[in-house]
């Protein structure tokens, strides 16, 4: 009970800041930036000024991890098994180009940059599947350092306004359909909310198709995390053996410790969800209560991170995700044109 209490000031901050970013974010004109990301800058922000006493920081480490767990598993009652077979085998195709492009390029870009590679597949991830949401589950997998989380949300979310901006004009410029367009923003832009600016930008068809491509593209996660969850096993292996630790390797490093169950919580409201289990209220606040609590643990994380630690890492990190998103708007656009869309 006592730990319970201890976690309470640090979870109440994350809160405050997360609805303080949905203020923010309601008073934009244009919904250019997600109230994850805005979340997250406070709370880094603060932190250059002022660093968070112990009494805060347990409950911080408390709501990035297991508050973040939980807004994942939620948010598996708004997604359906079934929409991938509504938004047809055309985006699936151009979405397995995209993703072997993040993951297999993003390996050789981030070890020639000399990057670790767990901050190298979050940005991976964060370009190939759906921003924020793809670095927040892969992140506790992999137990992934605050400061890697904030920088590949940062990289991500920096080539996502200019993707904002540029999109529709590059559209227009190759003439291209209201499906094509929205399957390219759907497939090419980050986070769901610059998908949802960029295709709209374009024409009301094109925002819709661009959106139901992207939750298509958010069921990624799923298959991902489970691929990161076996490789962790592996390098933890490796380590303990390494350690000389042979013989307990088999007690001290177990998949059931490492395994990432959360992410079953989230398969399996998925799976009710496409059955029509969940009444569409019940569906609709678990999805707002999942964003919101996911912003409060990018809060905790901003909190946790400072700017100072970020610049450890150079320009390399920015480097990575910049060659990443350039390849990945090439390569939509070029399976487009090679299967008759464009």
């Amino acid at each position: 009970m006592k730990k319970i209490v201890e976690t309470i000031p640090g979870i109440l901050l994350a809160l405050a800041i997360a609805a303080l970013a949905r203020f923010i974010e309601g008073l934009l004109p244009i919904h250019l930036i997600g109230a994850s990301v805005i979340a997250l800058f406070i709370g880094m922000i603060i932190n250059a000024f002022w660093k968070p006493p112990a009494l805060i920081t347990k409950g911080l480490r408390f709501t990035s991890k297991k508050v973040l767990k939980l807004a994942i598993i939620l948010l598996g009652a708004s997604l359906s098994i079934g929409t991938i077979l509504n938004v047809g085998k055309l985006s699936l195709a151009v979405m397995l180009f995209t993703l072997l492009t993040c993951f297999g390029g993003g390996y050789f870009i981030g070890k020639g940059l000399g990057l670790n590679w767990k901050l190298s597949n979050l940005i991976s991830a964060g370009t190939g599947i759906c921003g924020g949401s793809a670095i927040a589950a892969i992140a506790p997998v992999i137990d992934a350092e605050d400061r890697d989380i904030a920088y590949a949300m940062s990289a991500t979310f920096i080539f996502d306004m200019a993707m904002i901006v540029l999109f529709p004009i590059m559209g227009s410029a190759m003439g291209l359909s209201d499906m094509a367009y929205g399957l390219w923003a759907g497939t090419a832009v980050n986070d769901t909310s610059s998908v949802v600016a960029a295709g709209y930008a374009f024409s009301e068809a094109a925002g819709d198709f661009a959106t139901m491509v992207k939750l298509t593209r958010t069921l990624a996660i799923i298959p991902t995390v489970f691929v990161f969850a076996l490789i962790q096993v592996r390098l933890k292996k490796k380590e303990a053996l390494a350690a000389g630790k042979s013989a307990q390797v088999k007690t001290d490093v177990r998949f059931t410790k490492l395994f990432p169950w959360f992410i079953l919580g989230f398969l399996a409201l998925a799976i009710v969800n496409s059955f029509g289990v969940i009444p569409v209220a019940v569906s609709s606040g678990a999805k707002t209560l999942s964003k919101f609590l996911m912003v409060a643990a990018l809060a905790a994380i901003g909190l946790n991170t400072s700017f100072s630690e970020m610049k450890k890492s150079g320009v390399r990190p920015m480097i990575h995700g910049f060659i990443i998103s350039a390849l990945v708007v090439v390569v939509a656009i070029a399976v487009e044109y090679f299967i008759g869309l464009v």
